[in-house]
């Protein structure tokens, strides 16, 4: 599986590329579909760009997604969009419109009410694991753990040298990550290495505009769907050549 991640943080000053509105989110996803994508990470935006939690947010970026793809749709609960916990709980309360799943950083306060609050709603928890963070070890001790829909592992290490090395120390810190899937990904400098390694690894992988601006050879990205096709031609051909390893 390569998940799209269409905008996440970034916002105006990174670029018209990254898509800020409902529609110009649904136009993105739905190229990057079309490219390959076969599922996607969304980040909704307030009026002033910002990340939010917001029902109407929520629920006009789902709908406008939705009305122009047909894979899952997932949204981020960052603690960046809703700083309070309980706060953040109260606004998955709110939604009128659910996602398939949402993504939950396991080292921000309040995580397991988050994860609990989703799951209660039927929506599937992505179980955001950042390296250079305590989530692992919390992750392993959770009991919500065998519940979520799948654990992200989430290299922070934008590093091109040593991002891989991060991501096989965050894999082993994960250990069984209690029977669940496993989706790779580095970001910035990282994000290309570790898209390679999932690949020789089998495990499912994301790319996006979230994740880098940037092609492998530098060149800056046009849109989330380059990237996809891009990450493809790179999963498979790191895929074949770690099946001719001996």
């Amino acid at each position: 599986m390569v998940q799209v991640c269409v905008n996440g943080g970034r916002g105006s000053g990174d670029g018209a590329l990254v898509p800020l509105s409902p529609g110009a989110m649904a136009g993105s996803a739905a190229e990057a579909v079309a490219a390959g994508a076969s599922d996607i990470h969304v980040h909704p935006k307030s009026p002033c760009g910002q990340d939010t939690l917001s029902a109407k947010a929520v629920a006009a970026t789902l709908e406008e997604i939705r009305s122009r793809t047909g894979v899952p749709v997932g949204v981020t609960t960052g603690a960046w969009a809703e700083p309070d916990p309980a706060a953040r709980v109260a606004r998955v309360h709110e939604w009128t419109v659910l996602p398939d799943h949402a993504s939950v950083n396991w080292h921000e306060p309040g995580a397991e009410e988050v994860a609990a609050a989703l799951l209660e709603r039927g929506v599937g928890v992505e179980a955001g694991i950042w390296s250079g963070t305590d989530a692992a070890a919390r992750f392993a001790a959770s009991p919500l753990g065998p519940r979520v829909l799948r654990v992200l592992a989430e290299v922070t290490d934008p590093d091109p040298g040593s991002a891989e090395a991060s991501a096989r120390e965050l894999l082993a810190a994960l250990g069984t990550a209690h029977g669940r899937p496993v989706l790779l990904h580095g970001e910035e400098g990282g994000a290309w290495p570790v898209l390679r390694l999932a690949a020789c690894l089998g495990l499912a992988t994301r790319i996006g505009l979230e994740d880098t601006l940037v092609l492998p050879d530098g060149q800056r990205a046009v849109s989330n769907a380059q990237l996809v096709r891009e990450a493809l031609v790179q999963y498979r051909s790191a895929a074949r050549s770690s099946d001719r390893r001996p």
